[in-house]
C-alpha cells in the first residue's frame, strides 16, 4: 500500500470519525471499536511481534474494554475506568506469554510490543469522551477536520521537510476554520489542537514510513488507523483544558 493511498484512507476515516461525533455517543463508539479491531489486527505485524494471534487478542480486549467503560460510564470523568480495563490488558498481556509454545523467545519485546499496542489502542477512547463533554460535538469534528486536512496533505510529493511544515499548516488551519466557524470549539482551542493534531501526522509517517513490514497489506491498515486512534488524547486535553 502506497504512502499516499495509506494517507487518504486515513483522511476517510477521519471524516467518517467527523461524522459519527456529530450524530452522537453510541455511534463514535462504534467507529472507535471498529478502529481497535483494525489496530489489533495489523499491530502484530507492524511491530514484528512472535506470537501475532495472542498480541492481536490482547490490544483487542483492551481498547474494545476501554471503548465500552467510556461510553458506558455514567458520570464524569469519563475516563475514571479506563485505568482498570488497562490494567487487566496488561495482566492479559503476561498471561499470553504464558499460553505460548514456542519456547517464549522475544518475550520481553513481545509483552512490551504488545503492551505498546494497547496503550495506542486505549487511545481512542479520548474521541467518546470527548464527544460526551459539553460542546464535544463540535469539538470533535474539529479534530477530525484538522486531522483530515493534515494526513491529505502528508500525501503531497516535494522534499521531506516542507510537506511535514505543510502537514502541520493544514492541520492547524483545519482546526483554527472550525474553532471560528462553531463557537462552542473556541478559536484557541481549534488552533492549538490543529497544530497538536498536526505534528502528530508529520511524527507519525516520519515513524512509520520506512517499515519494512508495511510491505504487508495487514501492517499497512495499522499505520492507517494509528493517526486516528491516537488523536483522540489531544482531541480530550483539547476538551477538557483549552475549551473548559
Amino acid at each position: 500500500m502506497s504512502v499516499e493511498t495509506r494517507a487518504v484512507l486515513t483522511a476517510v476515516l477521519a471524516a467518517v470519525a467527523a461524522v459519527a461525533g456529530y450524530l452522537g455517543v453510541l455511534p463514535l463508539a462504534g467507529v472507535s471499536a471498529a478502529l481497535v479491531l483494525v489496530l489489533a489486527i495489523g499491530w502484530p505485524g507492524l511491530a514484528g511481534l512472535p506470537f501475532t494471534p495472542g498480541a492481536g487478542a490482547v490490544v483487542a480486549l483492551g481498547g474494545l474494554g476501554a471503548v465500552a467503560a467510556v461510553t458506558f460510564t455514567a458520570e464524569q470523568p469519563y475516563l475514571q475506568h479506563m485505568a482498570l480495563v488497562f490494567a487487566g490488558a496488561v495482566v492479559l498481556a503476561f498471561v499470553n506469554e504464558l499460553l505460548r509454545r514456542d519456547g517464549r523467545l522475544r518475550m520481553v519485546e513481545s509483552v512490551s510490543g504488545t503492551v505498546a499496542g494497547t496503550v495506542l489502542a486505549v487511545c481512542v477512547t479520548g474521541w467518546v469522551a470527548t464527544a460526551r463533554l459539553d460542546g464535544g460535538k463540535e469539538l470533535v469534528v474539529a479534530g477530525a477536520v484538522a486531522l483530515a486536512l493534515g494526513s491529505a496533505a502528508v500525501a503531497l510529493r516535494g522534499r521531506t521537510w516542507l510537506v511535514y511544515l505543510v502537514t502541520v499548516a493544514a492541520a492547524t488551519a483545519g482546526g483554527t476554520l472550525v474553532g471560528w466557524a462553531l463557537p462552542a470549539v473556541q478559536l484557541l482551542a481549534g488552533a492549538v489542537l490543529g497544530l497538536g493534531v498536526g505534528v502528530l501526522v508529520a511524527a507519525m509517517h516520519a515513524l512509520f514510513d520506512r517499515f519494512p513490514a508495511l510491505a504487508r497489506r495487514l501492517p499497512s491498515l495499522a499505520v492507517v488507523v494509528l493517526p486516528v486512534t491516537v488523536s483522540g488524547v489531544l482531541v480530550y486535553v483539547a476538551g477538557r483544558v483549552l475549551a473548559g
